[in-house]
């Protein structure tokens, strides 16, 4: 595929997000090989920044860079649009040091771009094709990149009460995130925005520009362009932020409640894969070999067999027992929930409950060991991917024990599997989900 730039130069005005200022943003056409660059017109000398990982700064509710003194905030939407049109190189001159938020998505510029009318160069593209899983986590978010021929993004984004649960898979193609990606607007969580103020952000921020959260409610100047519109802006951000690793990407990324510092560690992990790459370093890893990690004689499983079949560890491990197999195709589990989970200091102080995404977690991780189970795997982990089907019925308290079962509901071969879960305490469910993961080798993971 051809690289490509814009035939003409475009502009556009408004105010930015987080500093509230007046600004223009006009895009140029560039040469081949050229690649993105923001240039400041507004500093003495016009310095231009490219986004890199390396040159990342702030992360809090935006994407920053920086080289010296000089800073670009909130660069993912431009990004993202370039990104999602298919548009290489191009000079993005700005007077001011963040771009213009406009509706809160990434809709303007890419309407700002067609309008440029985006035109094919004389060079091939060059694509990062990732070979082998890269994952990343950070509290009750993870980032999971696997090899794919393409780039396919499947997304779960949950708030702390697990109220505003949503999930999408979708293969990112130009006319994919200009219908399906492009319009969704970002939103924040209403208890949020004080201490945003106070750390000063979103000055320029209104229902003009983002959704509001306020317990079940959704708050917003329109209607909801999409019913899961808030996973489809999480994956509009995550394609802004690899875009930092300077070149196109192919992989498929799973996200459970990624944000801009998780989206910025994975592509650092990335980006050192692929100056490893090009400077023709690294070893491959010899493959594991031998019989299966949960042997399938055991019909139980104690802390110990559980810590030797998961990779998870404190404060991430959701299993204390394996209660029983009921054959290869289900499990029954236990969880038990007391005041010292470090979650509860925060969620909530005087009325502790265990946050949705963690039951969604545990129910993850029991599947995966009975996924692990069913074949040959030592050497081998399981992936959570997507959860569908999501409901959350009653509140999780210090003192509840935690009886998960899953049960396999069908498995392409011994890497993908598709499994029913849920969550019950004292015989009465109290969540439940459809759950999808996959089976890597732990010797490929990162």
């Amino acid at each position: 595929m051809k690289q490509r730039t814009l035939a003409r130069e475009v502009s556009i005005k408004g105010n930015s997000l987080h500093t509230g200022d007046a600004v223009t943003l006009t895009m140029k056409p560039a040469p081949a090989g050229h690649g993105i660059v923001f240039k400041r017109t507004d500093v003495h000398g016009s310095p231009e920044l490219r986004p890199r990982i390396d040159l990342v700064g702030d992360l809090v509710r935006a994407t920053t860079i920086q080289s010296g003194h000089v800073k670009i905030h909130t660069v993912e939407h431009v990004l993202s649009a370039l990104s999602g049109c298919g548009v290489d190189n191009v000079i993005i001159e700005m007077d001011a040091s963040e771009p213009p938020i406009m509706d809160g998505s990434a809709r303007p510029f890419v309407n700002m771009i067609l309008q440029g009318e985006p035109v094919e160069q004389d060079k091939e593209r060059e694509y990062f094709e990732l070979d082998a899983p890269v994952s990343v986590t950070r509290g009750n978010s993870s980032l999971i990149a696997l090899p794919c021929d393409h780039l396919k993004i499947s997304c779960t984004s949950a708030d702390d009460r697990g109220i505003h649960t949503q999930h999408l898979s979708l293969s990112i193609d130009p006319e994919v995130y200009q219908s399906q990606i492009a319009a969704a607007r970002t939103f924040t969580i209403y208890e949020d925005i004080e201490e945003l103020l106070k750390l000063g952000k979103i000055r320029g921020g209104s229902l003009d520009s983002a959704i509001v959260l306020r317990g079940d409610k959704i708050i917003s100047k329109e209607p909801l362009r999409f019913k899961d519109e808030l996973v489809r802006h999480k994956i509009l951000d995550i394609i802004g932020d690899i875009v930092l690793l300077g070149m196109p990407l192919k992989a498929h990324i799973v996200a459970t409640r990624p944000g801009h510092a998780i989206n910025a560690e994975l592509t650092k992990l990335l980006y050192a894969k692929l100056q490893e790459r090009k400077s023709g370093g690294g070893k491959k890893k010899a493959p594991t070999t031998g019989g299966p990690m949960v042997l399938a004689t055991e019909t139980s499983l104690d802390i110990h067999r559980v810590l030797e079949s998961l990779p998870h560890r404190y404060p991430f491990l959701m299993v204390d027992r394996v209660l029983e197999f009921k054959g290869e195709e289900e499990i029954v589990a236990l969880k038990n929930v007391t005041i010292n989970e470090p979650y509860f200091q925060g969620h909530f102080p005087g009325n502790p409950v265990m946050p949705g995404v963690l039951q969604l977690e545990a129910m993850a991780q029991v599947a995966g060991i009975l996924m692990l189970r069913r074949t040959t795997t030592e050497g081998k982990t399981t992936f959570f991917m997507s959860a569908d089907k999501v409901k959350f019925r009653k509140p999780v308290r210090p003192g509840d024990q935690l009886v998960i079962t899953a049960k396999l509901l069908k498995a392409r071969g011994n890497k993908l599997a598709t499994a029913e879960a849920e969550c019950t305490v004292n015989g009465q469910p109290v969540s439940s989900a459809e759950l999808m993961f996959m089976i890597v080798s732990t010797a490929d993971v990162e």
